[in-house]
C-alpha cells in the first residue's frame, strides 16, 4: 500500500475495524466454499483434474481465511498488562505468514509449470463445461480480490490486503486453468504451463514483498524520511518548543507510535513544560491521524550536546535546602519557595523569602556567605534571593 501522506487515513476505532475485517473475511469464506464445491463436482464430471487441483487450492484458502478472521479478532483486543501497546502485532504476524504462503504458492506454480512442459503428451481430454466453470471461478476470484483489497485499504488492514492478493493468486490459478483448458480444447496444450510460469513469478514477487513489509514492521522499522520530516515540522512549530531531537517512530498494524525529546525554556515551571508536552501530543494527533500514541520527553536543554560530558555530582534538593538554611542563619523565617535549575551540569537556586525574613537579614553579610559558597562549591552556578511582597 502506498504510504505517502496523501493516502494516509485516520485509523478506525478497534471494534469498528474488527467488525469490518470479520465481515470481509466471512464473505471470502462463503465464496471460497461455494467455488470449491462447484470445482470438485464439475471437475469430476468433466474429467478436468486441473479444476479438482484448483479446488484443493481454494480449500487451502479457507484455512487462511479462518486464520485472518482469528487474527482480526485477536488484534482488536484492548491493551492489557502483558500487552501494554495492544495486540496489533498479531495482525502483523498473520500478514507475514500470508506473505510466506503467497511466496510458496508462487514457487508451486513455477514448479508445476516446469513439470507440465516436460509431459505435454499426457494431457487428458476435457469436456467443454470445464471451461465454463473455470471462467466462473476466475470472475468470482477476481471480484473477491477487488472487494477484499478495497476493504483492506478502507480499514487500513494489511492482513486483509495480504489476503486480497492471496485471492488474486487464486484468480491467477483460475486463469491458468482457463487458459490450459482453452488451449487444450483449441489444440495448444503448451499455453497452460507457460501461463502458470508467468503467474507463478508474479505471485512469488508479491508474497515476498508483503512478507518483507511485515518483517520491517516486526523489527520496528521507522517511517520514511518524508513522513519523519512532516512529523518533525509539526512538533517544531508547536508553541513553546525551542528544539527537538531523537524522534523515533515505528508501526504497529494500522497505527504509528512515536517518541521524541522536546527542548523548552529551561526556567519555566514543571506544569508549563507538561502543558507544552500535551500541546505536542494533540497537535501531532490532529495533523497526523495515523499516529495514535506520542511519548514526549521534555528537556530543559539540549541533552544531546552533553551526552559525552563526564557525569557531575550535583546536590539533591534536600541538600540544597539545607545549604540555603545555613546561608540564611538561625532566626530567619523559612523560604516560601526554592526553585532549582539543573543546567549544564550545574545547579542554580532561586529562593523566595517571606517579607518578614528580609528584615531579619543583613544583605551584605548574606552576599559574602553566598560568594564564599560559590567559590568553594563549583557545582553551584548561582544562588539568588527574592522577597515576595503581597499586595495590600
Amino acid at each position: 500500500m502506498d504510504s505517502s501522506p496523501a493516502t494516509l487515513r485516520p485509523p478506525l476505532e478497534q471494534p469498528e475495524r474488527a467488525r469490518g475485517i470479520r465481515r470481509t473475511t466471512l464473505v471470502a469464506i462463503c465464496t471460497n466454499s461455494v467455488l470449491a464445491l462447484g470445482q470438485v463436482v464439475v471437475g469430476i464430471f468433466a474429467n478436468a483434474f486441473s479444476l479438482v487441483a484448483d479446488a484443493a487450492h481454494t480449500l487451502s484458502d479457507l484455512v487462511t481465511d479462518f486464520f485472518v478472521l482469528l487474527a482480526g479478532e485477536q488484534s482488536a483486543h484492548p491493551a492489557d498488562r502483558d500487552h501494554p501497546y495492544g495486540h496489533g502485532r498479531i495482525e502483523t504476524v498473520a500478514t507475514l505468514v500470508l506473505g510466506a504462503v503467497l511466496a510458496a504458492v508462487g514457487i508451486g506454480f513455477l514448479w508445476a509449470s516446469g513439470v507440465r512442459l516436460q509431459d505435454m503428451e499426457n494431457a487428458p481430454p476435457l469436456h467443454p463445461v470445464a471451461m465454463a466453470m473455470a471462467v466462473v471461478t476466475l470472475i468470482a476470484k477476481e471480484g473477491l480480490f477487488r472487494y477484499t483489497l478495497a476493504a483492506g485499504r478502507r480499514l487500513n488492514a494489511p492482513v486483509l490486503e495480504a489476503n486480497a492478493w492471496h485471492a488474486r493468486s487464486d484468480a491467477a490459478s483460475s486463469l491458468v486453468v482457463a487458459v490450459g483448458i482453452g488451449g487444450s480444447l483449441a489444440g495448444y496444450p503448451f499455453l497452460e504451463p507457460l501461463a502458470a510460469a508467468v503467474v507463478g513469478f508474479m505471485i512469488l514477487t508479491m508474497g515476498l514483498r508483503i512478507a518483507w513489509k511485515s518483517m520491517r514492521e516486526l523489527i520496528d522499522t521507522g517511517l520514511a524520511p518524508a513522513e519523519l520530516a512532516r512529523l518533525s515540522k509539526t512538533i517544531r512549530e508547536t508553541p513553546g518548543v525551542i528544539g527537538m531531537h531523537d524522534l523515533r517512530t515505528r508501526r504497529m498494524a494500522d497505527r504509528v507510535l512515536c517518541d521524541t525529546h522536546v527542548q523548552v525554556d529551561p526556567r519555566i515551571t514543571v506544569s508549563e513544560g507538561h502543558r507544552i508536552s500535551d500541546a505536542v501530543f494533540f497537535r501531532v494527533r490532529d495533523r497526523h491521524p495515523e499516529v495514535r500514541d506520542v511519548l514526549v520527553h521534555i528537556d530543559a536543554e539540549d541533552d544531546g550536546t552533553i551526552a559525552n560530558a563526564p557525569p557531575a555530582r550535583l546536590p539533591e534538593r534536600s541538600e540544597v535546602l539545607q545549604t540555603v538554611r545555613t546561608l540564611l542563619g538561625d532566626g530567619v523565617e523559612a523560604p516560601l519557595r526554592v526553585q532549582l535549575h539543573y543546567l549544564g551540569q550545574r545547579v542554580e537556586a532561586e529562593v523566595v523569602l517571606p517579607p518578614a525574613a528580609w528584615g531579619q537579614l543583613d544583605p551584605a553579610s548574606l552576599q559574602r556567605r553566598v560568594d564564599a559558597l560559590l567559590a568553594e562549591r563549583p557545582e553551584y552556578r548561582s544562588i539568588s534571593f527574592f522577597v515576595a511582597f503581597a499586595p495590600k
